[in-house]
């Protein structure tokens, strides 16, 4: 396993841990579960955003530019459902 798997895994995991913690902060029943749920998510973000930033830095990891031609459809379309 090369440092791009490694990393690819690291990313996924950190993403699926992120998911879990949103659902702990949002289904706490008191404030201080809820704290401490919510203080591990933004961690969880946190190290995400790192490992992102790294693979991008190495070119293993890119966002694509969205169509902005996409984009005006989509809103134009959800404004209208919103009416």
């Amino acid at each position: 396993m090369d440092d791009r798997n490694l990393m690819e895994n690291m990313l996924l995991i950190e993403k699926g841990l992120c998911d879990l913690l949103m659902h702990g902060t949002i289904e706490s029943s008191t404030s201080n579960v809820r704290q401490t749920f919510s203080d591990s998510l933004n961690s969880a973000l946190r190290m995400q955003d790192q490992i992102y930033s790294k693979m991008e830095s190495r070119g293993w990891y890119s966002a694509d530019n969205a169509d902005s031609e996409k984009l005006n459809s989509l809103k134009i379309k959800f404004s209208n459902q919103a009416q």
